[in-house]
């Protein structure tokens, strides 16, 4: 929590009131919508749940909407924590972190092997309340490697990425990062288009004609009228 009793004067002290009230806001919006979801109100309304409702009527964002609703249900299952939060104690940003340990495959799997939520209810309380955000991230990590030692079973596909950026004058730059499947996918691509494109005096640079190999395997998806 962010507490009041630093040095500094009441712009501090009025800082952290007013993060103690933000939370408890959060805390009450999350109860409501929870107690909407329940109720099914968003159907009454042409929505088929509260997160299309939210990102409808309250203009919040996807990921915005998801942790209201995912805060509600974890409200459900940790008094203890939801206690703290209606107190402004813990943020909504917190909540959000516990949520991670509460999927229906985790709540599950801690069924199954007699863990007493109610214990890691407390524990992680006292840990958002009284030490940094980091250690409550440490702490709800560490309940999950214990709950699942091996883990999940690792997607080679998460950690691809493609960022491009468009400059002024039209121009195009970016980076990208695949796992190896996806990586030797693009090179077998790209090297066929090079190997076709070999002309008699050709002086372009290697990086220069795996531009040119990008630009026509788009040409002929393009061309292939699929997309």
């Amino acid at each position: 929590m962010c507490s009041g009793d630093v040095g500094g004067g009441d712009v501090l002290d009025d800082v952290a009131a007013l993060v103690a009230e933000r939370n408890r806001i959060d805390a009450l919006l999350a109860r409501r919508v929870r107690a909407a979801e329940l109720s099914q109100a968003p159907e009454r309304d042409g929505q088929k749940s509260m997160r299309p409702w939210l990102r409808g009527h309250c203009r919040l964002s996807a990921a915005a909407a998801a942790r209201v609703v995912g805060n509600g249900r974890v409200l459900d299952h940790l008094p203890a924590l939801a206690e703290a939060h209606d107190a402004g104690w813990v943020s909504a940003e917190q909540v959000a972190v516990a949520a991670t340990a509460l999927t229906p495959e985790r709540l599950q799997a801690a069924a199954e092997r007699g863990v007493d939520l109610a214990v890691i209810d407390a524990v992680l309380t006292q840990v958002a309340i009284d030490h940094p955000h980091a250690d409550f991230v440490a702490a709800v990590r560490h309940y999950l490697a214990g709950l699942d030692p091996d883990g999940p079973e690792p997607d080679p596909t998460e950690g691809r990425r493609l960022m491009l950026a468009r400059h002024a004058d039209g121009t195009l730059s970016g980076r990208f990062e695949l796992d190896a499947v996806g990586g030797e996918k693009l090179q077998a691509a790209l090297e066929s288009f090079v190997q076709a494109d070999r002309p008699a005096g050709d002086e372009r640079s290697r990086a220069q004609r795996l531009g040119d190999a990008l630009v026509q395997l788009c040409d002929t998806a393009l061309a292939a009228g699929s997309l």
